[in-house]
């Protein structure tokens, strides 16, 4: 769709402000804050039953600390209640539709068809409405499903060696919208943040994914669009500028100091 709309703005030399979905990563170091990170990640992972843009999708776990968190998130997302959207104590609602779980579906039957393990979920639950477990999947850093937004409550957890293996593998998606890392180490927070971390329209640091600092420039690149929402820069992509020139005075400056004297 943001394709087709660009191609007709392209017709009129038109501008657009495009924002097309997210693949986000969390990149979890070996020096992470553990509770933080299962906060996060549950909250970004779960929260509107993963149909967010900024829904986390991939977790890049620094081995040494990956069957913990693995260990730590497959008992958060047992513990979550679903249900009734307008009830208080529920955390995780229905996905919106027949087709939504359809995707579920599918999503969930090409994980071991990729080498994957469900380690928990993966099940449409047998009540009304459109409601599924949310589904933690550990994944070869190869499989084809690391690259598609699915818009359902699926988590892949990928193993990594250290920051550059997870940097490139963060970054090898067609998506560009959210991302975050947890660590302690201000050399690879910096890392993560510089023009070789993420390539991302967000960065953040010890903060999940999902929702954005409300003073903040909101968007991505690559596939995810262009432009920006919100933020002190926003307003540009909603107006033109104008360049305006007055002479008060009896005699006309040429440009570059030309001299071009007529009668």
């Amino acid at each position: 769709m943001g394709r087709a709309v660009g191609e007709a703005l392209a017709q009129r030399m038109g501008r657009s402000l495009l924002e097309l979905g997210g693949n986000n990563a969390i990149v979890v170091m070996d020096d992470a804050d553990l509770d933080l990170a299962v906060r996060a990640i549950t909250f970004g992972a779960v929260g509107t039953a993963g149909q967010r843009c900024t829904t986390t999708r991939r977790v890049l776990a620094q081995r040494g600390l990956a069957p913990a968190l693995v260990d730590r998130l497959k008992r958060a997302f047992a513990s979550v209640p679903i249900g009734d959207p307008l009830a208080p104590d529920t955390l995780m609602g229905p996905l919106i539709d027949a087709g939504a779980v359809d995707i579920y579906r599918r999503t969930v039957a090409r994980i071991p068809q990729e080498r994957g393990e469900i380690v928990h979920g993966g099940t449409v639950l047998d009540r009304a409405g459109f409601y599924v477990e949310p589904t933690l999947a550990r994944m070869p850093a190869d499989a084809a499903l690391l690259r598609e937004e699915n818009f359902v409550p699926v988590l892949y957890v990928v193993d990594v060696e250290g920051l550059d293996e997870a940097l490139a593998i963060h970054n090898d998606v067609p998506q560009g919208l959210s991302s975050a890392i947890f660590t302690t180490s201000v050399r690879s927070a910096e890392r993560f943040l510089s023009h070789v971390g993420s390539d991302c329209g967000i960065a953040n640091v010890n903060i999940g994914t999902s929702g954005a600092e409300i003073g903040g420039a909101f968007g991505g690149e690559k596939e995810t669009g262009g432009g920006r929402e919100a933020g002190s820069d926003a307003w540009k992509s909603y107006m033109r500028r104008q360049t305006c020139t007055i002479n008060w005075g009896s005699s006309l400056p040429l440009a570059q100091g030309v001299r071009f004297d007529v009668t």
